[in-house]
């Protein structure tokens, strides 16, 4: 993933985290969306920690 990608997914990770999850699968979008509607900041800090995460 390229840095222009990344940036990408950092902004819609803070304006609509499901967004910046979208390819990672139903059940992490669904685990966002849950924490989105419960409370903004929850969604949004699992959402970073995800798109940010080194894939090994």
């Amino acid at each position: 993933m390229n840095n222009q990608d990344m940036i990408i997914r950092i902004l819609l990770a803070i304006i609509f985290p499901p967004l910046a999850v979208y390819d990672k699968g139903c059940g992490t979008i669904l685990l966002i969306l849950l924490l989105t509607c419960l409370g903004w900041l929850p969604g949004t800090i699992v959402a970073l920690l995800i798109c940010l995460k080194k894939k090994s």
